[in-house]
């Protein structure tokens, strides 16, 4: 019986790639849920706040987790992928990078241009704007950024299915690196 353990991914990057998971949803939520309170109340702003902040909390934990991530091996899929999965996978795992680090500088440009105010939470410090008010940008930049955020519905749903594949139909290890 084969008692050693199997290749996983550093403790880090586990934690991180859960949490960012978990706050992407979280994200997501808060956006889609925000047309549940009336336009000008408190309760939209502090969805719409929710929404920024967990974005911004995305980027940093981003950042931090591809230095972690360009530190670290990759544990080797068992048994092995074949060769015409490898680029697919890559492409997919380069989209999700990309989408956790463009959203949510995309959402505060978008933020900023439209003269939005972001306070640190429960505070009244406002976090300085650093791109001047332009209400054209500010539109194209929403209408941006709500359009990657659909695209990657699909991102997310398929990188869910391609580890649901890995696991229930070719019954590799994809998916138990990351546990």
């Amino acid at each position: 019986m084969n008692t050693l353990p199997r290749p996983r991914y550093a403790a880090g990057l586990r934690h991180l790639h859960w949490l960012v998971a978990l706050l992407v949803l979280a994200a997501y939520l808060f956006i889609e849920q925000r047309g549940l309170f009336a336009r000008g109340t408190p309760e939209r702003a502090a969805m719409v706040q929710a929404h920024f902040w967990t974005g911004l909390t995305i980027f940093a934990l981003a950042l931090w987790r591809v230095a972690l991530r360009v530190r670290a091996t990759v544990p080797p899929i068992t048994p092995a992928i074949p060769a015409w999965q490898a680029v697919p996978s890559k492409l997919l795992h380069l989209a999700l990078y990309t989408f956790i680090l463009v959203m949510p500088l995309l959402g505060l440009a978008t933020a900023w241009t439209d003269d939005k105010t972001l306070y640190v939470p429960f505070t009244q410090i406002a976090l300085p704007s650093l791109l001047a008010p332009n209400e054209d940008l500010a539109h194209q930049l929403e209408d941006l950024h709500g359009e990657i955020g659909e695209i990657f519905y699909w991102v997310i749903g398929l990188h869910v299915v391609a580890a649901l594949y890995h696991h229930l139909v070719r019954r590799d290890d994809t998916l138990r690196r990351m546990l």
